[in-house]
């Protein structure tokens, strides 16, 4: 069997027939983990079809709309921070279970709700439980992916992101279509219902075909050399003095955490508002809105392909240096955004759009990927979830701030504020242009 230098370094410890078998392995976790997080979008951004036809039902307010959006952002921030530093101690495959059920069981209480004050408190309540979904999958991948190869395949894997958001706007754009008359519930309470019916099974899926670590099923660990800390070591003052090295005192992680900041800002503005901003700015049909903004997050899937093979192919593991590319192109698909109004056509939106999600998920996906191999497997969820919080506390901009500003200045002054979000986004990657690719060097 032909092997690289650094299959060879990687699997030194294994046998012929054990490396087999970790590919073998390697192939299916990252294909089961892929389904079981694109099923987490089923039911967190099912929410942004629903929003217009909340607010028309229920009489609640963009502001409110997007407080619910912030709230549920800013937990699920602490969630996988939390849950990281929980995920790198604990087995993946109970932690994705339970988070994916709960969060399943959050979507049943929301659709049954119409108070402002439940609807508020079942999607916080979702959106902590949604934080028990990508720190067991970054502990996974790094687990099972040699650092040289992870941006490649870890950006494979995040093609979930798209794959979940993607189907669920869709899903949920015929779904609010159909006549539900017959079973005298608002159409928009459906989209809540039925993908939490595909969560819950999903979750079996997932307790059936998922395991954890090589070891737990029976192979050895990889061999990374100097970063490799003992299993047994994980609750000892050595692990928490590693977490804060790796992390904490780590100026890599911190920038690449503030970056997050705006990609997440321009990412889930589009894709939770997108549906609204379409229907009320275009006068676009919520169906055809729907498929527009799954063309944006489709479009990622081939742009996070592109970052993972460049940043390994040509930037040597060095993703910032991608990232400070693909938020400058970002700046002009949403400047070009700006400049549409009702009488334009359509299809030069969905075009726009495509364009920006091609360009903002490179970004979001090295971001992680970055992180994990600069904190080395050891402490990747940590860090994952660490450079997360600063992602989703963009959501105090991406939510209210937009449902504030729409309200007050209207949806070409919101889109202006975006513009420039990206621009400054794109300058805080250009601090990371001369970080190393990782971190196991100096663990």
């Amino acid at each position: 069997m032909e092997t690289t230098k650094t299959q060879v370094g990687v699997f030194s410890k294994m046998r012929t027939s054990e490396v087999k078998r970790f590919k073998s392995w390697q192939k299916r976790t990252i294909l089961v983990s892929m389904i079981g997080y694109a099923l987490f979008y089923f039911v967190r951004k099912n929410i942004s079809i629903a929003l217009p036809f909340i607010n028309e039902d229920l009489g609640i307010s963009k502001s409110d709309l997007g407080l619910f959006l912030t709230l549920h952002g800013l937990i699920y921030g602490l969630s996988k921070f939390i849950n990281g530093y929980l995920g790198d101690r604990s087995n993946a495959r109970y932690f994705m279970v339970t988070g994916l059920v709960l969060s399943a069981i959050m979507n049943l209480f929301f659709g049954l709700s119409s108070a402002v004050f439940m609807l508020g408190l079942f999607w916080m309540f979702n959106g902590w439980f949604q934080g028990m979904g990508f720190p067991p999958c970054a502990r996974l991948l790094t687990h099972w992916v040699p650092p040289k190869e992870l941006a490649t395949k870890m950006s494979v894997w995040n093609t979930s992101h798209s794959i979940g958001a993607g189907l669920v706007v869709i899903s949920c754009g015929y779904i609010v279509s159909l006549d539900w008359g017959w079973s005298g519930i608002a159409a928009w309470r459906w989209c809540f219902f039925l993908p939490s019916v595909l969560a819950l099974l999903g979750a079996l899926f997932l307790w059936l075909f998922l395991r954890d670590t090589p070891k737990s099923v029976g192979l050895p660990e990889m061999n990374f050399g100097k970063s490799d800390t003992s299993q047994d070591n994980k609750n000892s003052k050595e692990f928490r003095a590693f977490v804060r090295k790796q992390i904490f005192k780590n100026p890599a992680i911190w920038v690449l955490g503030i970056a997050n900041f705006f990609v997440y800002t321009i990412r889930y503005a589009i894709l939770d508002w997108g549906p609204t901003m379409l229907k009320e700015h275009l006068n676009m049909d919520i169906s055809h809105a729907g498929w527009t903004v799954a063309a944006f997050e489709l479009a990622g899937i081939s742009g996070m392909l592109a970052a993972g093979w460049v940043t390994d192919k040509v930037f040597r593991g060095k993703g910032a240096r991608y990232c400070v590319f693909a938020m400058a192109f970002t700046v002009l698909a949403l400047l070009s955004l700006w400049l549409l109004n009702v009488d334009s056509p359509m299809w030069l939106a969905v075009l726009i759009l495509i364009i920006a999600g091609f360009f903002i998920y490179g970004p979001q996906a090295l971001v992680g990927i970055s992180a994990a191999n600069m904190a080395t497997k050891d402490a990747a969820a940590t860090a994952v979830g660490f450079t997360g919080l600063f992602g989703y506390l963009s959501t105090i901009v991406s939510g209210w701030g937009v449902g504030m500003m729409v309200e007050q200045l209207g949806w070409e002054s919101t889109i202006g504020v975006l513009i420039v979000l990206a621009f400054i986004g794109m300058l805080v990657f250009l601090m990371a242009w001369r970080y190393r690719a990782d971190g196991y060097e100096n663990s």
